[in-house]
């Protein structure tokens, strides 16, 4: 089982090192995005593990913004043109972390062939606060004087926005966890309708609706897992999840999940090395 670990990352490269190692398998590749607002300089050691490669079409990467959405798709692209065929292709975050070993996680994936694992509950029934993001007009990248007030203006104005093609809109989370055929899909459904990608450039937040809102209208619907492989803790209510602490480490290690987020090594690192003692003494019972 061939897997591609696609990584968005724009800091903390010794904490991404780190992350690398403990997700280095045999059959496994890893694909970093460097943000172009970072320098990549002090990522570029990591070459040095021939399994490591650079997104090379960078994108400046703007929370919120449609950025986050060419970013993937870039690497995506460049993904596949390598033409390894890769069973899944994984995309997480440099502030991600492993709950499982390699092993163990080639393991469950071999087990569940064809599954795309993402988050996708649908807007307008479930979740509905998602629905302004797609009913209203954003500009979240563009800084141009008087930006609140043309969206509010065109918000009154216009008529309420709705997808192309009367697709269904479902989403929650960015991090995903799929195959590379419907990779593949993906990337065809958007070179065959560029107004979709418009629509999306004008909305907010649409790295949590995109690519699930493709998959979830097409034939990979019935392949869809409602279950991202991925621990959140969301309880401090915000925009962003808590940064994750020894304070989680029991709840991290019974959740049953392959992932979690989001670490910060400068923060806490005794949860990491916590996590890597708990996985590999649990992998020394199971050998």
């Amino acid at each position: 089982m061939k897997l591609a670990h696609l990584i968005l990352a724009h800091k903390n490269p010794g904490q991404l090192a780190r992350l690398i190692a403990r997700l280095a398998h045999a059959d496994s590749h890893f694909y970093i995005h460097i943000d172009q607002k970072t320098d990549i300089t002090p990522f570029l050691f990591l070459t040095e593990n021939q399994n490591v490669f650079f997104i090379s079409n960078r994108v400046r990467v703007f929370w919120a913004g449609y950025s986050q959405v060419q970013s993937t798709l870039n690497s995506f692209e460049e993904i596949i043109a390598r033409g390894n065929n890769y069973d899944y292709i994984n995309l997480i975050s440099g502030q991600d972390y492993p709950l499982q070993s390699a092993t163990g996680i080639h393991r469950y994936l071999s087990e569940n062939p064809g599954k795309a694992f993402m988050e996708y509950y649908p807007v307008y029934t479930v979740w509905k606060e998602a629905i302004p993001r797609i009913s209203e007009y954003f500009f979240t990248e563009s800084s141009f004087p008087g930006k609140y007030y043309v969206e509010q203006l065109l918000n009154k104005l216009l008529p309420v926005r709705k997808l192309p093609g009367a697709m269904e809109p479902v989403g929650r989370s960015t991090w995903f966890t799929i195959t590379s055929g419907q990779v593949a899909y993906i990337l065809d459904f958007v070179r065959i309708h560029p107004a979709y990608v418009r629509f999306f450039k004008k909305s907010w937040g649409a790295d949590e609706l995109f690519f699930q809102t493709i998959l979830y209208n097409s034939p990979a619907k019935k392949d869809m897992v409602n279950n991202n492989l991925l621990y959140v803790d969301w309880s401090k209510g915000g925009p962003n999840p808590k940064m994750l602490t020894m304070a989680d480490a029991g709840a991290l290690m019974s959740s049953g999940k392959l992932w979690a987020r989001k670490f910060d090594d400068t923060v806490d690192k005794e949860i990491l090395d916590y996590i890597d003692k708990a996985i590999d003494q649990n992998s020394s019972k199971d050998s």
